[in-house]
């Protein structure tokens, strides 16, 4: 797994245990604090899913060539 994916994967898994913290605490409930979180877990997802899908090219490449066209 390369660095990029290890840290997304990493930071969208800590904004979970931070939401799982969250509803323990009854902060679930607190519309500023869940928009905020909602939407720093929206960028994380795309981050992770960019670092999934560059690495599966990248992996891609080195396998069979680089795609071009």
């Amino acid at each position: 797994m390369s660095p990029a994916l290890e840290s997304a994967r990493s930071h969208l898994a800590d904004l979970r245990e931070e939401l799982a913290a969250a509803k323990e605490v009854g902060l679930a409930d607190h519309p500023a604090y869940q928009a905020d979180l909602a939407e720093e877990m929206a960028w994380a997802e795309a981050a992770y899913v960019t670092a999934a899908v560059t690495e599966i090219a990248t992996l891609r490449a080195q396998l069979t060539g680089p795609q071009v066209g």
